[in-house]
């Protein structure tokens, strides 16, 4: 999951470049930093999940 999480941050970082490099799509840029932020955002809330149980 997390292996995932990490090629959608890639993803969405590199539409982010495409979109402020290349005029005229502000749009792509803007599109791919929200995804960015929400797929951070999922992956710091799921970074618990793999935690060793409580005893180990």
């Amino acid at each position: 999951m997390l292996r995932l999480i990490g090629l959608l941050l890639v993803v969405w970082l590199a539409v982010t470049v495409v979109g402020a490099v290349v005029k005229g799509l502000f749009w792509l840029a803007v599109a791919g930093a929200l995804l960015f932020v929400a797929t951070t955002a999922v992956g710091w809330a799921k970074r618990d999940d793999r935690a060793l149980p409580p005893g180990r």
